[in-house]
């Protein structure tokens, strides 16, 4: 075996990936915006630079509705104003935690966010927005 080779997981450990892609069915039973859902899994894998999460994703919200307008501003969402502001509440929650920047303050952005989502809501979207970023690490192992 070529030691630079990719770990090919599916073969190693397909019992930790069943359990970890059956997480997604659980949070989707809890019907949280699927619009939101494309938005934040797209904007946290561009800041991961995951070009294979990029395409899934992309095409994945095209599928539900999302325009190729939006999805080609998402990288600059926060200099447009294609977003509402719930959106832009998710998407800097996203940011926050994708980037786990020290100087970001927490408590500003979960006030942020009770003015547009639920507890619960909040608890998927930082459920969604983990996620993603676990996806987004083991798809970047592979490079």
């Amino acid at each position: 075996m070529n030691p630079l080779q990719a770990v090919k997981y599916e073969q190693e450990i397909p019992d930790i990936l069943k359990s970890l892609a059956s997480v997604h069915t659980v949070m989707d039973s809890h019907g949280f915006d699927r619009s939101l859902h494309h938005l934040v899994q797209l904007r946290a894998s561009q800041m991961n630079r995951c070009a294979f999460c990029i395409k899934m994703h992309s095409k994945e919200a095209r599928e539900d509705g999302e325009t190729t307008t939006r999805l080609d501003r998402l990288i600059v969402w926060d200099k447009v104003t294609d977003f509402t502001p719930k959106e832009r509440a998710a998407l800097r929650w996203t940011e926050a935690l994708t980037s786990m920047a020290h100087n970001v303050n927490l408590g500003e952005l979960r006030a942020e966010l009770r003015e547009h989502f639920t507890e619960k809501e909040i608890g998927i979207l930082t459920g969604t927005i983990a996620m993603i970023n676990l996806w987004n690490r083991i798809q970047i192992s592979r490079d």
